[in-house]
């Protein structure tokens, strides 16, 4: 009974992850470019449970079998399926149609740099002329931070390419990388490569004037999260009637 109750609390533990998994990703359904996220589940190693010396088996050890411990929340993995693309007519918002990232110069609070990457091309300008994401971070081009003139009109053709009044001055930079197990989430909908990771040629279009929505589907995920909903209340009533049952057995005893 004890270990029922250890059991039951490993499911709802696991349940409380997948239900912040898919609160998080219902919070972001409307974030451009973001990529869902779902949990994996895993059970714990299955032991050899010995029914002990026991005046109904004659005091003989007889094996009842293996057992589990309950569940276990596994690995967090990402969806990077294409999100769709909705039409913005914003000189300079860019969508990626196909598998890339858009480099980042970011610093942090700390006044380090680093690159990072990202799949939000909602894209600004600065009075200055600098090619910047939402947040103020610099957008890599072919040379660099990328400065145009605030005055010029600005066409993007599909490779990357930007023109002003007819002449390429610069081009947006869009990598891949051969396995995206080797990208964590750094925060900001943008992504940090960690070591290991290898770039290749991004096979990505770029889309002038349109942004990628999120690849999330609102009502799969809030289906998905009634169905842990009712996980998590059934190991939780488990709980309870084991206590209750418990309590029984105590006051019994006392008797």
């Amino acid at each position: 009974m004890v270990r029922g109750l250890y059991t039951a609390y490993t499911g709802m533990l696991n349940q409380q992850y997948r239900m912040d998994t898919i609160t998080n990703n219902l919070a972001n359904s409307a974030t451009t470019g973001y990529k869902k996220e779902g949990a994996t589940s895993q059970s714990f190693d299955e032991l050899m449970i010995t029914k002990l010396r026991d005046s109904s088996e004659g005091f003989w050890d007889r094996r009842i079998g293996q057992t589990t411990l309950g569940v276990k929340i596994g690995e967090n993995f990402t969806d990077y399926t294409q999100g769709s693309l909705k039409t913005t007519d914003n000189t300079l918002d860019v969508a990626l149609a196909g598998d890339g990232f858009f480099e980042i110069s970011f610093k942090n609070k700390a006044g380090v740099e680093s690159l990072k990457y990202t799949r939000d091309g909602s894209f600004a300008l600065t009075k200055d002329g600098w090619l910047v994401t939402k947040d103020g971070d610099f957008v890599q081009g072919i040379g660099g931070n990328i400065q145009l003139d605030t005055q010029a009109e600005v066409r993007i053709d599909t490779t990357g390419r930007i023109f002003e009044n007819g002449e390429v001055v610069d081009q947006i930079k869009v990598v891949d990388f051969e396995d995206y197990n080797y990208l964590r989430k750094y925060g900001e909908n943008m992504y940090d490569p960690v070591e290991g990771a290898t770039q290749k040629q991004a096979d990505a279009v770029l889309r002038q004037g349109y942004l990628e929505q999120s690849n999330v589907n609102v009502i799969s995920e809030m289906v998905e999260l009634i169905t842990i909903a009712r996980a998590y209340e059934a190991n939780q009533k488990f709980i309870q009637t084991a206590d209750d049952t418990l309590s029984k057995d105590v006051t019994l005893g006392a008797l």
